[in-house]
């Protein structure tokens, strides 16, 4: 184990991430973003997202460029090279494209310290704790966890584009969404973005990503629950095969 490695915090910010997932599903209630937002004071969804993502990409991307540079670099520095990619896309394109409501500036300032704590959760953990093997590349677990993270950002990416084109500049309507996944399931945006952190969870076999895709699951799961109940509840014509979350199944 690296000589700079505390497991304490690793540990500490791990059991947060499960106790948060936990206090979700047990409440039970939609985040107060998008079809949700209550009565507050309220900034662009816009500049919301960019600035409650922000630290997601900043923390691990200044860590990472404190690294000695190699051409491949080590599976510690891939790893969360695709931390960054994710949160490269969610804070400087998504949020620039999107077409939601406005976010209450509280949820907004939760969001941005949950991103900070947990970017530097995970990039603590792999930059100097983790270890791994020479030939971790070509370990199944990297492999399929790579491919699983890659097909569900492509998810995540193409739901949220065919979520926009529901909208023009300006609307706030709900339409129904239609493709990709939306032909199965209610929450496909979701489906993508918690494929993407179960298959970051195993591509790095760390303790941080399973109780973070732990977390995404409860959390995005729940968010993909309310959204089912709130298309049968508006849209009486609602495809009834449509499914929650899993296709077929949930």
């Amino acid at each position: 184990m690296p000589v700079h490695c505390q497991q304490s915090p690793v540990l500490a910010g791990s059991a947060a991430l499960v106790a948060m997932g936990a206090l979700v599903l047990y409440w039970a209630k939609p985040s107060g973003y998008g079809k949700y937002v209550p009565a507050a004071v309220c900034l662009s969804a816009r500049a919301a997202w960019f600035l409650q993502e922000l630290p997601s990409f900043a923390v691990p991307a200044v860590i990472l460029a404190l690294q000695p540079r190699t051409l491949f670099g080590s599976p510690a520095t891939v790893l969360l090279g695709l931390f960054c990619l994710h949160y490269f896309h969610r804070t400087f394109v998504y949020s620039f494209l999107t077409r939601g409501r406005s976010f209450p500036v509280a949820l907004i300032f939760s969001s941005f310290f949950f991103c900070l704590g947990n970017g530097l959760l995970q990039s603590y953990y792999l930059i100097y704790c983790a270890e791994y093997p020479a030939e971790w590349y070509t370990d199944i677990r990297f492999s399929l966890g790579l491919f699983l993270f890659l097909l569900g950002m492509g998810i995540n990416i193409h739901s949220d584009y065919i979520l926009r084109q529901l909208r023009k500049p300006g609307e706030i309507i709900y339409r129904i969404p239609q493709g990709g996944l939306f032909t199965y399931v209610s929450g496909a945006n979701f489906l993508g973005e918690i494929i993407e952190w179960i298959g970051y969870a195993l591509a790095s076999w760390s303790l941080p990503a399973l109780t973070f895709a732990f977390f995404s699951l409860c959390f995005l799961g729940l968010r993909a629950f309310h959204h089912h109940r709130f298309y049968l509840k508006v849209f009486e014509d609602y495809p009834k095969s449509r499914k929650t979350l899993i296709p077929f199944i949930f």
